[in-house]
């Protein structure tokens, strides 16, 4: 269903035929670390997230997982791998067959 309060327009997962069930009756503002996120929209009360209704939330446990400014580095560990002992698993793998 559509927002009718603060993105009047936007499909939303809160509205209902009663209004907006999320707690307060209303999206929440963006907080400080949501700034440069390609998902902040301007509504009646101000910038507000578009798929997230409190962004406090979605911080408070770390990096948010709908945030577009911020990516996580993985890295990978190089293991060293004997070719000689490679070589030979792969060759026991092959008589199984």
């Amino acid at each position: 269903m559509q927002c009718q309060t603060v993105l009047p327009g936007a499909e939303c997962t809160f509205w209902s035929k009663q209004g907006c069930i999320f707690e307060g009756n209303s999206c929440q503002l963006v907080v400080e670390a949501c700034q440069g996120c390609e998902r902040i929209v301007d509504g009646s009360i101000g910038q507000v997230c578009s798929v997230a209704p409190s962004p406090k939330q979605k911080w408070k446990s770390g990096l948010c997982n709908f945030a577009t400014h911020q990516k996580v580095e993985i890295a990978s560990i190089e293991a060293k791998v004997n070719p000689l002992k490679a070589s030979k698993k792969a060759a026991a793998g092959k008589k199984k067959k």
